[in-house]
């Protein structure tokens, strides 16, 4: 095992030594290091032999007589496969735990050569993509359709780094990270998208997108699937916005990388180690339609405890040793790829009953605000517009709008506040509508040239009482919403600074509809008035769903 004294490496090392009877060559660069490891393995089981991963040749691996090549050292993120290419060509089955987007894209290649020698080679047994992807098998199965994925990790603060870790991190922190968000690939900062999640039995925690192999094998597994997202979090906050922070200046393109900062990160979280807690956890949560085309959310969560956290992306290369080892298993396929669909979720949790760690499943089957607040009047609304509030994932629509804009310096200071959109005679417009069941709310975007706001809806009153309420920043507006034969109507009942209610006298009126024209398209017609003003803006227009995936332009 290549790495075999690393943070991961070691882990692995263990498991193998207290639940396998295969002996163990634990290599590395630093010899020192792998015996000490090695010693560890009883029954003189273990050894040590000094190796360099980025300069082995098949001749080095067949004279370690070894039956199987792990490697386990990373960082992955811009390396190449050549501890695998020398695996396959000395006829040697081979897994690693990368969690590289890159290394793992770039890992079919050698899919031609394995295939010819008749060899297993298998990348990323690791949380990312082998457990993340079997969780995801386990919690859809025999679903119609999956239509948003979103993974999350969070390590306790008191887990132990490796400079390779840190290094694998400020990889990407700030820098374009390409994702699948509401049916539209697109790029975001790494470290951005900050978002508060729950991991049952765990709590909230504070999470950011990270680049891993999951953003790229998600899509590509499920063409329905409209977004796939993945984030990681740091368990104190001032840990995870100290580095968001740190990352602007990548994202402001002032420095091209974090990774020349690794060791000064690492002695910064090190001077933190004894706060926080050693509980750790990730979630996989999947919205789509189950089986008999129900709205279905289900989540598949995992908490470690007392320190067992960082076993976890081990666990899947355990079992994948565990099978390639075992003559009675059923031989898994030659050839070179992704550690998916290889393993399924009970052999991975398995491995997880010598350590403090424990999984559950949560399924429930979620419905969209906007039927809740209408009740029973969703359905008297015709189809077209049924199906735009009807998003069970993200959903995405496109069309064209007119917008007409007020006059005058408040409606000018107003719209650059709420960022509304300039005034066109007839443009394409994009509206996007993200779910969050968890908070029974939904963020609204609207993507017009140039251009793009959001608000956030929320339900703020029994189901069927036709309330919920809108925000724009720190401003929120009151609705009450009607839902009739013809579509569907808007008014403002109230308005708000954060939770303070503000003068009934000033606040915005409105005039929205929501029809059907005779084309059978979704027709919105939307105009907002301020007191003493008159007009600030109207747009109208229509919007069809989105069916295919689109670029994001420039």
């Amino acid at each position: 095992m290549v790495g075999g004294a690393g943070a991961f490496g070691a882990r692995l090392v263990a498991g193998l030594a207290t639940t396998t009877d295969l002996a163990v060559i634990v290599a590395g660069r630093d010899r020192a290091r792998a015996e000490a490891v090695a010693r560890t393995v009883p029954e003189g089981r273990g050894r040590a032999a000094r190796l360099d991963a980025t300069r082995v040749e098949a001749a080095d691996l067949r004279a370690l007589g070894v039956a199987i090549v792990v490697d386990a050292a990373g960082p992955f993120q811009g390396g190449a496969p050549m501890l695998a290419r020398a695996a396959i060509e000395a006829g040697l089955p081979y897994l690693d735990l990368a969690d590289g987007r890159d290394f793992v894209a770039a890992f079919p290649a050698l899919d031609p050569l394995a295939r010819a020698n008749g060899v297993v080679a298998l990348t990323g047994a690791s949380s990312t993509p082998a457990l993340s992807n079997a969780a995801l098998d386990a919690l859809t199965d025999g679903w119609r359709s999956i239509e948003t994925v979103r993974v999350a990790i969070v390590p306790g603060n008191r887990a132990p780094r490796g400079l390779s870790v840190m290094r694998a991190i400020l990889s990407y922190a700030g820098r374009p990270v390409r994702i699948l968000q509401a049916g539209r690939w697109q790029n975001r900062p790494g470290w951005g998208l900050l978002r508060r999640i729950t991991v049952p039995g765990l709590g909230r925690r504070f999470a950011s997108l990270c680049e891993t192999p999951d953003l790229d094998i998600l899509p590509a597994r499920f063409p329905r699937l409209r977004t796939a997202l993945f984030r990681a979090g740091l368990e104190l906050p001032v840990l995870h916005s100290g580095l968001s922070l740190a990352s602007l200046p990548v994202r402001w393109r002032l420095l091209p990388s974090l990774v020349p900062f690794a060791r000064l990160f690492l002695v910064i979280a090190g001077w933190l180690d004894r706060f926080g807690s050693d509980r750790g956890g990730m979630s996989v949560e999947v919205l789509g339609r189950d089986a008999s085309g129900r709205p279905t959310r289900a989540v598949w969560s995992l908490v470690a405890e007392a320190g067992d956290g960082p076993s976890v992306p081990t666990l899947p290369a355990l079992a994948a040793i565990r099978r390639l080892t075992d003559p009675s298993a059923v031989p898994i396929p030659a050839g070179a790829y992704p550690c998916v669909g290889v393993l399924p979720l009970a052999a991975i949790e398995a491995e997880m009953s010598r350590l403090a760690i424990r999984t559950r499943r949560d399924v429930d089957h979620p419905v969209p605000l906007i039927e809740r607040a209408l009740g029973a009047g969703f359905a008297q609304m015709p189809e077209a517009v049924r199906a735009l509030h009807g998003s069970v994932g993200d959903g995405a629509f496109r069309g064209r709008a007119e917008v007409r804009r007020g006059s005058g310096l408040v409606v000018a200071l107003v719209a650059l506040l709420f960022r509304l959109p300039p005034a066109m005679a007839d443009g394409p417009i994009r509206v996007t509508m993200e779910p969050d069941f968890e908070a029974g709310a939904e963020r609204w975007t609207r993507w017009f040239p140039g251009r793009r706001f959001s608000s956030r809806m929320q339900s703020v009153g029994p189901d069927g009482s036709g309330r919920v309420r809108e925000h724009f920043g720190p401003f929120a507006m009151d609705l009450a919403v009607t839902g009739h034969a013809d579509g569907l109507d808007m008014a403002v009942t109230g308005w708000r600074l954060g939770p303070l209610p503000l003068p009934r006298a000033l606040r915005p009126t409105t005039r929205a509809s929501e029809r059907v024209d005779a084309e059978g398209r979704f027709r919105f017609d939307v105009a907002l008035f301020l007191p003493l003003v008159g007009l600030l803006v109207h747009y109208r227009g229509w919007l069809v769903r989105c069916d295919g995936r689109e670029e994001e332009t420039p």
